[in-house]
């Protein structure tokens, strides 16, 4: 999950998303409300008393001279940022004010004190809708489709992020293997990404020195890959997204060292996504992974299903997302086996910003366990276009 407002390079007019309502000397429209008060406000209308001071009528928003401040003010017509985030977001901030999401406080909170808040849910809820009507593109995934990635399956929405993983058998001879992803977004509905594995691997030495060391550790990179996604379909009202992608896997590692295959593959796939009722989601994905030289690797198809549901600490806090996936892959050789692996596992929010998450796999054979090891797993995700590493963790 990710903030909302798309900043200057600098990120900090992710601060003022909302500051069309910076204070109540600014809001001559609005007042606290009687208890039991009727709503009788459009969304419009509540903008235009809330936030026009800061972001103007259209929502591109107001100079400096006009707002008072410095720091840019976002432009809501902006479709790259503005349709970015899930309504959780911007909700968390307009109720609870900028530190709800690691920002400066601002932005005020427009939801408290709950028992007198200036807007009521509802009222909050309505100028949002209105907000969200001043990107006038619809080819723009909205954010709420942005479902938490799992550890295997890729989803289908295109992201700005930057992911660590490190994988370990738990049996077997000393292996540890990882690799860096980077992905980055064009357009609205396209992402190009790279992939850089790496290991290290336990191996027997000959001592230097009598009682020294038997074993030592090697590295190396593996075979990098250059992907690319399009997103084909996606609706906001039905929870789903659907999309096509591909990768490239050349042969960068080393074969002799078992870090690399030894021959280029493309890999096709697609992904979809699916919002469910209580704040369950699944994603799946199908492919192949096909060899150019087969004598150096066979075709091979997958399946992966990834079955979850996001838990909120409070209303707008740290989020928790247990899943588990359920891996398949067959080699299209005649006579081979399918192999089936379960996933268990759970992503966490780890700052305010919410846009660096950790996620914790074991991954477990199902099928022909006693030739395949189990696997603990463990990615640190950044998603950088929300913000620093270093911002929004108080």
């Amino acid at each position: 999950m990710r903030l909302f407002p798309k900043p200057a390079p600098s990120g900090t007019a992710l601060i003022l998303i909302l500051t069309a309502v910076v204070g109540l000397s600014i809001l001559p429209g609005l007042a606290p409300r009687a208890e039991g008060a009727a709503q009788s406000l459009t969304g419009a209308e509540i903008y235009r008393n809330a936030c026009v001071n800061c972001h103007g009528a259209h929502g591109a928003g107001a100079p400096p001279s006009t707002v008072g401040f410095a720091l840019p003010v976002p432009d809501f017509t902006d479709c790259n940022f503005a349709t970015r985030e899930p309504d959780m977001d911007w909700l968390a901030i307009i109720h609870d004010g900028g530190p709800a999401r690691g920002f400066a406080r601002l932005m005020p909170a427009f939801g408290l004190p709950v028992e007198n808040p200036l807007l009521s849910d509802e009222e909050i809820e309505l100028v949002l809708s209105h907000v969200r009507t001043f990107c006038p593109n619809p080819a723009w995934p909205r954010g709420d489709l942005n479902l938490p990635r799992p550890m295997f399956t890729e989803k289908a929405y295109p992201e700005d992020e930057a992911v660590f993983t490190l994988l370990s058998s738990v049996e077997g001879d000393g292996v540890v293997e990882g690799e860096i992803v980077y992905e980055s977004r064009f357009g609205a509905r396209n992402q190009w990404e790279l992939v850089i594995p790496f290991g290290w691997e336990e191996r027997a030495v000959v001592p230097s020195e009598p009682g020294g060391d038997t074993t030592d550790w090697e590295g190396a990179i593996g075979d990098v890959a250059l992907g690319a996604k399009r997103v084909l379909y996606h609706s906001f009202d039905k929870g789903r997204i659907f999309s096509i992608a591909g990768e490239v896997i050349l042969p960068t590692g080393d074969q002799d060292e078992g870090f690399g295959s030894g021959t280029t593959k493309l890999e096709p796939f697609v992904s979809f996504g699916q919002l469910l009722p209580a704040s369950f989601f699944l994603h799946s994905q199908a492919g192949f992974e096909l060899p150019l030289d087969e004598d150096r690797a066979k075709n091979e198809a997958f399946l992966r299903f990834a079955l979850g549901k996001t838990i909120t600490e409070g209303r707008w806090g740290r989020s928790w997302s247990p899943m588990i996936e359920l891996l398949g892959a067959k080699e299209l050789v005649a006579g081979e086996d399918d192999q089936w692996d379960v996933a268990p596992q759970f992503q966490v929010t780890l700052n305010r910003r919410q846009n660096i998450m950790a996620d914790l796999a074991v991954r477990i054979p199902v099928t022909d366990s006693s030739s395949r090891d189990t696997q603990v797993l463990v990615y640190f995700l950044w998603d950088w276009f929300d913000g620093g590493l270093l911002e929004g963790w108080k």
